[in-house]
Protein backbone atom coordinates (compact mmCIF):
# COMPACT_ATOMS: atom_id res chain seq x y z
CA UNK A 1 0.00 0.00 0.00
CA UNK A 2 1.74 2.95 -0.78
CA UNK A 3 0.69 6.80 0.44
CA UNK A 4 -0.84 7.70 -3.08
CA UNK A 5 -3.39 5.04 -3.50
CA UNK A 6 -4.12 5.90 0.26
CA UNK A 7 -5.14 9.63 -1.03
CA UNK A 8 -7.08 8.21 -3.50
CA UNK A 9 -8.96 6.30 -1.94
CA UNK A 10 -9.72 8.91 0.49
CA UNK A 11 -11.18 11.14 -2.44
CA UNK A 12 -13.05 8.63 -3.68
CA UNK A 13 -14.87 8.14 -0.29
CA UNK A 14 -15.16 12.07 0.44
CA UNK A 15 -17.29 12.26 -3.16
CA UNK A 16 -19.14 8.99 -1.79
CA UNK A 17 -19.61 11.13 1.38
CA UNK A 18 -20.94 14.15 -0.43
CA UNK A 19 -23.66 11.90 -2.55
CA UNK A 20 -24.70 10.48 1.12
CA UNK A 21 -25.58 13.76 1.66
CA UNK A 22 -27.14 14.49 -0.96
CA UNK A 23 -29.52 10.91 -0.52
CA UNK A 24 -30.33 11.87 2.87
CA UNK A 25 -31.89 15.64 1.68
CA UNK A 26 -33.45 13.76 -1.24
CA UNK A 27 -35.12 11.25 1.98
CA UNK A 28 -35.89 14.64 3.61
CA UNK A 29 -37.76 15.83 1.06
CA UNK A 30 -39.97 12.48 0.07
CA UNK A 31 -40.50 12.71 4.12
CA UNK A 32 -41.91 16.64 3.52
CA UNK A 33 -44.17 15.21 0.46
CA UNK A 34 -45.73 12.78 2.27
CA UNK A 35 -46.67 14.81 5.60
CA UNK A 36 -48.01 17.23 2.98
CA UNK A 37 -50.23 14.24 1.79
CA UNK A 38 -51.34 12.71 4.50
CA UNK A 39 -51.58 15.72 7.06
CA UNK A 40 -49.57 13.33 9.87
CA UNK A 41 -45.54 12.87 11.20
CA UNK A 42 -46.18 9.56 12.57
CA UNK A 43 -47.25 7.21 9.22
CA UNK A 44 -45.09 3.61 8.19
CA UNK A 45 -43.69 5.64 5.51
CA UNK A 46 -41.87 8.42 7.57
CA UNK A 47 -40.61 5.67 10.03
CA UNK A 48 -39.37 3.74 7.12
CA UNK A 49 -37.57 7.02 5.61
CA UNK A 50 -36.49 7.73 9.12
CA UNK A 51 -34.87 3.98 9.39
CA UNK A 52 -32.97 5.05 5.73
CA UNK A 53 -31.74 8.28 7.35
CA UNK A 54 -30.43 6.93 10.31
CA UNK A 55 -28.65 4.34 7.97
CA UNK A 56 -27.24 7.20 5.54
CA UNK A 57 -26.05 8.72 8.79
CA UNK A 58 -24.14 5.33 9.82
CA UNK A 59 -22.64 5.09 6.43
CA UNK A 60 -21.47 8.60 6.84
CA UNK A 61 -19.93 8.14 10.34
CA UNK A 62 -18.22 5.22 9.43
CA UNK A 63 -16.55 7.43 6.47
CA UNK A 64 -15.33 9.73 9.30
CA UNK A 65 -14.02 7.36 11.26
CA UNK A 66 -12.00 5.60 8.37
CA UNK A 67 -10.84 8.95 7.04
CA UNK A 68 -9.60 9.82 10.62
CA UNK A 69 -7.72 6.49 11.04
CA UNK A 70 -6.22 7.23 7.71
CA UNK A 71 -4.78 10.32 8.76
CA UNK A 72 -3.67 9.32 11.90
CA UNK A 73 -1.76 5.94 10.93
CA UNK A 74 -0.49 7.75 7.92
CA UNK A 75 0.90 10.88 9.75
CA UNK A 76 2.51 8.11 12.27
CA UNK A 77 4.14 6.07 8.79
CA UNK A 78 6.22 9.27 7.71
CA UNK A 79 7.51 9.54 11.12
CA UNK A 80 8.40 5.89 11.49
CA UNK A 81 11.39 3.70 9.21
CA UNK A 82 10.04 3.12 5.26
CA UNK A 83 9.10 -0.45 6.51
CA UNK A 84 6.45 0.98 9.01
CA UNK A 85 4.39 0.78 5.34
CA UNK A 86 3.91 -2.67 5.27
CA UNK A 87 1.76 -2.68 8.18
CA UNK A 88 -0.08 0.67 7.45
CA UNK A 89 -3.17 -1.64 6.17
CA UNK A 90 -3.36 -3.64 9.37
CA UNK A 91 -2.97 -0.45 11.08
CA UNK A 92 -5.65 1.18 9.84
CA UNK A 93 -7.80 -1.06 10.41
CA UNK A 94 -7.58 -1.72 13.89
CA UNK A 95 -7.62 1.87 14.72
CA UNK A 96 -10.76 1.79 12.07
CA UNK A 97 -12.56 -0.79 14.27
CA UNK A 98 -11.95 1.10 17.79
CA UNK A 99 -13.21 4.20 16.40
CA UNK A 100 -16.41 2.24 15.26
CA UNK A 101 -16.78 0.63 18.13
CA UNK A 102 -17.53 3.68 20.09
CA UNK A 103 -20.29 5.23 17.89
CA UNK A 104 -23.60 5.32 19.23
CA UNK A 105 -27.28 5.27 18.33
CA UNK A 106 -27.05 8.65 20.23
CA UNK A 107 -24.17 9.90 17.55
CA UNK A 108 -26.10 8.96 14.54
CA UNK A 109 -29.28 10.63 16.21
CA UNK A 110 -27.02 13.74 16.24
CA UNK A 111 -26.30 13.89 12.72
CA UNK A 112 -27.02 17.46 11.38
CA UNK A 113 -29.29 16.19 8.66
CA UNK A 114 -31.04 13.32 11.16
CA UNK A 115 -31.95 16.30 13.25
CA UNK A 116 -32.71 18.77 10.59
CA UNK A 117 -35.09 15.94 9.41
CA UNK A 118 -37.19 15.57 12.04
CA UNK A 119 -37.63 19.36 12.73
CA UNK A 120 -38.85 19.62 9.07
CA UNK A 121 -40.99 16.87 9.46
CA UNK A 122 -42.52 17.98 12.60
CA UNK A 123 -43.11 21.87 11.89
CA UNK A 124 -44.26 20.75 8.12
CA UNK A 125 -46.74 18.61 9.63
CA UNK A 126 -47.87 21.62 12.25
CA UNK A 127 -48.43 23.17 9.07
CA UNK A 128 -50.25 21.05 7.04
CA UNK A 129 -52.80 20.98 9.83
CA UNK A 130 -53.54 24.83 9.78
CA UNK A 131 -55.31 26.83 7.67
CA UNK A 132 -53.76 29.02 4.95
CA UNK A 133 -54.33 32.18 6.89
CA UNK A 134 -52.85 30.27 10.18
CA UNK A 135 -50.13 29.25 8.20
CA UNK A 136 -48.99 32.41 7.73
CA UNK A 137 -49.28 33.91 11.38
CA UNK A 138 -47.11 30.58 12.88
CA UNK A 139 -44.61 30.41 10.06
CA UNK A 140 -41.03 31.64 11.64
CA UNK A 141 -40.85 35.53 11.11
CA UNK A 142 -37.86 35.40 8.58
CA UNK A 143 -39.63 32.99 6.34
CA UNK A 144 -42.76 34.66 6.12
CA UNK A 145 -41.28 38.32 5.32
CA UNK A 146 -39.65 35.97 2.59
CA UNK A 147 -42.45 34.98 1.26
CA UNK A 148 -45.24 37.63 1.93
CA UNK A 149 -43.09 40.84 1.09
CA UNK A 150 -40.27 39.16 -0.97
CA UNK A 151 -41.83 36.79 -2.67
CA UNK A 152 -38.52 34.43 -1.58
CA UNK A 153 -36.26 36.60 -2.59
CA UNK A 154 -32.73 36.98 -1.17
CA UNK A 155 -30.95 40.59 -0.36
CA UNK A 156 -27.21 39.81 -0.82
CA UNK A 157 -25.94 43.45 -0.87
CA UNK A 158 -27.38 47.13 -1.67
CA UNK A 159 -28.99 46.93 -4.91
CA UNK A 160 -28.93 43.25 -5.45
CA UNK A 161 -31.43 40.70 -5.17
CA UNK A 162 -31.65 37.12 -6.46
CA UNK A 163 -34.76 34.57 -6.21
CA UNK A 164 -34.04 31.61 -3.82
CA UNK A 165 -33.49 28.30 -4.95
CA UNK A 166 -31.91 26.28 -2.65
CA UNK A 167 -32.16 27.96 1.01
CA UNK A 168 -30.14 28.04 3.62
CA UNK A 169 -30.21 29.37 7.43
CA UNK A 170 -27.85 30.45 9.49
CA UNK A 171 -27.82 28.53 12.32
CA UNK A 172 -26.12 31.65 14.14
CA UNK A 173 -28.62 34.17 13.49
CA UNK A 174 -30.88 32.49 11.97
CA UNK A 175 -31.11 34.43 9.09
CA UNK A 176 -31.87 32.59 5.06
CA UNK A 177 -29.90 32.87 2.32
CA UNK A 178 -29.93 30.91 -1.07
CA UNK A 179 -27.47 28.98 -1.01
CA UNK A 180 -25.52 29.16 -4.40
CA UNK A 181 -25.30 33.02 -4.47
CA UNK A 182 -24.46 33.35 -0.14
CA UNK A 183 -21.40 30.59 -1.38
CA UNK A 184 -20.40 32.69 -4.21
CA UNK A 185 -20.41 35.95 -1.86
CA UNK A 186 -18.46 34.00 1.29
CA UNK A 187 -15.40 32.82 -1.41
CA UNK A 188 -15.52 36.25 -2.96
CA UNK A 189 -14.94 38.02 0.28
CA UNK A 190 -12.33 35.55 2.12
CA UNK A 191 -10.64 36.06 -1.75
CA UNK A 192 -10.38 39.74 -0.88
CA UNK A 193 -9.37 38.79 2.68
CA UNK A 194 -12.50 40.03 3.47
CA UNK A 195 -15.18 38.95 6.17
CA UNK A 196 -19.13 38.64 4.59
CA UNK A 197 -21.46 40.15 6.67
CA UNK A 198 -24.69 38.83 7.28
CA UNK A 199 -27.02 41.28 4.76
CA UNK A 200 -30.11 41.15 6.96
CA UNK A 201 -31.19 44.57 7.34
CA UNK A 202 -29.98 45.33 11.56
CA UNK A 203 -28.05 41.55 11.75
CA UNK A 204 -24.79 41.92 13.64
CA UNK A 205 -23.59 38.38 12.13
CA UNK A 206 -20.73 40.23 10.68
CA UNK A 207 -18.51 37.06 9.58
CA UNK A 208 -21.38 34.35 7.86
CA UNK A 209 -18.83 31.31 7.50
CA UNK A 210 -20.02 28.22 5.22
CA UNK A 211 -19.68 26.37 8.18
CA UNK A 212 -22.68 28.29 9.69
CA UNK A 213 -25.06 27.38 6.71
CA UNK A 214 -27.56 24.28 6.65
CA UNK A 215 -30.15 23.59 4.32
CA UNK A 216 -33.92 24.71 5.34
CA UNK A 217 -35.90 21.78 3.56
CA UNK A 218 -38.94 23.30 4.93
CA UNK A 219 -38.38 26.56 3.30
CA UNK A 220 -37.26 24.73 0.39
CA UNK A 221 -40.39 22.95 -0.18
CA UNK A 222 -42.11 26.16 0.91
CA UNK A 223 -40.88 27.58 -2.38
CA UNK A 224 -41.76 24.74 -4.11
CA UNK A 225 -45.11 24.72 -3.30
CA UNK A 226 -45.21 28.96 -3.98
CA UNK A 227 -44.03 28.22 -7.72
CA UNK A 228 -46.30 24.97 -8.36
CA UNK A 229 -49.36 27.56 -7.01
CA UNK A 230 -48.35 30.63 -9.35
CA UNK A 231 -47.50 28.25 -12.53
CA UNK A 232 -43.84 29.07 -12.53
CA UNK A 233 -43.06 25.57 -12.52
Amino acid sequence: MSLSSVQSTLSTLKSCQADIGACMDMVSDVALGIVEAQGMDNSPALKKLEEMILECSRLDREINCFVESVDEKTAQVRREPPEAMFHLRNSVKERFTELTAGVTDADLQRHSKVVAFRDSVRKYAMQAGQTAAENEEELDEDIAVTQSQTNFIFHICSGVFVKMVNPVKNKKCVHHYDQEAVLEMIKAKHKNKKKFRCPKVGCGNADVQRSDLELDLLMKRMIQNHKRQSGKT
